[in-house]
């Protein structure tokens, strides 16, 4: 039996209120935790010396933040397809049209170019394990992919923390040392 591990995050950064206050909820970012620990995850800021767009991250790059960690059950299949379809975006830049999309009430993603949830909720799809929603990845923020999420998997007792273990720039992580 495999499984699929997403990190949600949120902070009180104006950037992540606003994205709460869309969402409707307390999470504005999301990633996906590798098997090896890393974080792939689409931002469109440079965090922790990480450059923006589709990126590995070190698993503490994310300082100050409220962390919750949802576990997907799946098959092996699904589960490889997931993080196979993951890894090929890395290198691909931040849909920020999209992000801008959501406040014009429009679609105007970019092919080739992701937001977090966006990512995950295209990925869920590409490997099996979810079907396709009345409205495109595009239009699913963090809130709203773990809203999905939660019709099928536990996400109340997930477990939530806070994040306040030093990373300064250039210092990259790549274990889970510290959780």
């Amino acid at each position: 039996m495999g499984q699929i591990v997403m990190q949600f995050a949120g902070s009180d950064s104006l950037t992540s209120k606003i994205i709460q206050w869309f969402g409707h909820g307390r999470y504005a970012h999301v990633d996906s935790v590798m098997p090896d620990g890393l974080l792939l995850g689409a931002r469109n800021d440079v965090m922790a010396g990480y450059p923006a767009g589709v990126q590995l991250r070190g698993p503490d790059y994310q300082v100050g933040y409220t962390l919750k960690r949802v576990t997907i059950p799946c098959t092996d299949a699904q589960q490889s397809d997931y993080y196979q379809f993951v890894l090929d975006q890395v290198g691909k830049p931040y849909d920020s049209r999209a992000i801008a999309a959501f406040a014009a009430g429009t679609d105007w993603t970019t092919k080739g170019a992701w937001f977090c949830s966006e990512l995950c909720t295209a990925a869920l799809q590409h490997c099996g394990w979810l079907k396709e929603l009345s409205e495109p990845p595009s239009k699913v923020d963090p809130d709203s992919l773990l809203l999905v999420i939660s019709a099928f998997v536990e996400v109340c007792h997930a477990v939530e923390e806070r994040n306040f273990k030093e990373n300064r720039v250039g210092e990259h992580s790549h274990g889970d040392e510290g959780r």
